[in-house]
């Protein structure tokens, strides 16, 4: 969804911003109420007997600087700036020749109380409401006991105004920490998905070199006699699987724990036409499959090819299809370049990058698509694809990057590091 500049603008005015904005907004209604403004026979309110006296307006001058004094804390020391406000509100309130402190003077107050019911802790949440309605309560006091008129009706509504502005401040700090809550949680259900998903992948790699050890073994034992060469062929490839599968699962299960409370996942649109256990081999399908769909994949291969070890191989192509989806999925972009980097012989480097729209000019929606794709989504088909894919690296011990790139446009790379005369499946 685009943002206004407007909208912009609103999302910049800081808390402080908004209860000085209120205190002058309610000191402007303060003064109009006590004027006749055209069309009326007189003043809503008549003005008190020092409000336009020096002391009246002294008192009003120390006022609005006690609450300007207080927005300018209320993000730093926000029980502080309520302080300060609750004294200019009980300041600005005498020299009106009023029964009880009027709305208008508690404006930035309330605007102070939701700041801190939507970002302090609970109980200092509750203690700013209490002291709120206690000064409303204490100023009623006070007239009573002086024998002065006390405008009851009025302060009750100024206290529940006070009482829901601080419950608008509780409700959005509970539905901020709920959000929070649910993003961690599918998160860590992305985080389980993807793990899961590698090991049902290294379950099959380890079952299809188990059958390899199986069949070159039964031929290793026909022949022994007749043929000892064969035999010795058929026993070097046993070893040969042996220790590839050996050396991948070293590197996978060091790190890589399951979830017993998850479930076996299910193969994406994506993998439609694949092979079972793909790899960088068959990048260019994916790029036929993704080109149906809109967007142009061109391959770069840098570097002499070499041979890979089956676990790093199936990753580095997983990190460049779930990239690709998201440039699908998420971006305004009707191409990308996907680079696999063999030139250094402990590493494998795979970039997968889109140039945004034409010219790196992002409009509204397509930029907040692409600002999207850095954020988790819940109940997206894709799943948190950053988490996952940084997830399947980081089980390799390798180094997982992604964001803009400067000018427009979105960067993903993966460097996987190789073993030691690591070869392929």
């Amino acid at each position: 969804m685009s943002v206004t500049p407007s909208a912009q603008f609103l999302r910049r005015i800081t808390p402080g911003g908004w209860a000085a904005t209120a205190w002058l907004a309610g000191m402007l209604f303060t003064g109009l109420l006590r004027v006749r403004l055209p069309g009326q026979e007189s003043a809503d309110v008549l003005a008190g007997v020092v409000f336009l006296r020096w002391d009246g307006l002294t008192m009003m001058f120390l006022g609005t600087a006690l609450a300007l004094r207080g927005s300018a804390l209320l993000t730093r020391r926000p029980a502080a700036a309520l302080r300060f406000l609750l004294g200019a509100a009980v300041l600005t309130s005498l020299p009106l020749g009023v029964t009880a402190i009027p709305f208008a003077q508690y404006l930035a107050v309330d605007v102070a109380l939701y700041v801190i019911a939507a970002t302090r802790p609970p109980r200092e949440a509750v203690r700013a409401l209490l002291l709120a309605l206690g000064l409303l309560a204490a100023f009623l006091l006070v007239r009573v006991l002086a024998g002065w008129s006390a405008g009851t009706t009025s302060t009750l509504a100024v206290g529940l105004t006070a009482a829901v502005a601080w419950l608008l401040g509780r409700s959005e700090q509970q539905n901020r920490v709920h959000a929070e809550r649910t993003r961690a949680q599918t998160a860590a259900q992305a985080v389980t998905s993807e793990r899961l998903r590698i090991a049902r992948e290294m379950h099959d790699s380890v079952a299809h070199s188990i059958g390899i050890v199986a069949l070159q073994a039964g031929a290793a034992r026909r022949v022994l006699d007749k043929r000892p060469e064969q035999a010795r062929e058929a026993l070097g490839e046993i070893e040969k699987a042996s220790r590839e599968t050996l050396a991948g699962l070293r590197r996978m299960l060091g790190a890589l724990r399951t979830d017993e409370s998850g479930g076996p996942g299910t193969r994406t649109a994506e993998d439609a036409g694949l092979p079972e256990m793909p790899g960088l081999a068959v990048l260019d399908r994916l790029a036929q499959v993704t080109e149906a769909a809109g967007v142009r994949v061109a391959v770069h291969r840098v570097g002499e090819p070499r041979a890979l070890p089956q676990d790093v191989d199936l990753s580095a192509f997983r990190v460049v299809q779930e990239s690709v989806t998201n440039v699908v999925r998420h971006s305004a972009a009707d191409s990308c370049t996907v680079t696999v980097d063999q030139r250094d012989p402990r590493a494998l480097v795979v970039t997968v990058e889109d140039p945004g729209t034409t010219a790196g000019l992002r409009s509204g929606p397509a930029r907040d698509r692409e600002q999207d794709r850095e954020r988790p989504r819940p109940g997206d088909g894709s799943g948190y694809g950053l988490v996952g894919m940084r997830e399947r690296v980081t089980l390799l011990h390798g180094e997982f990057t992604a964001g803009p790139r400067p000018g427009g446009g979105f960067r993903v790379t993966a460097r996987l590091p190789l073993p030691t005369g690591a070869t392929t499946r």
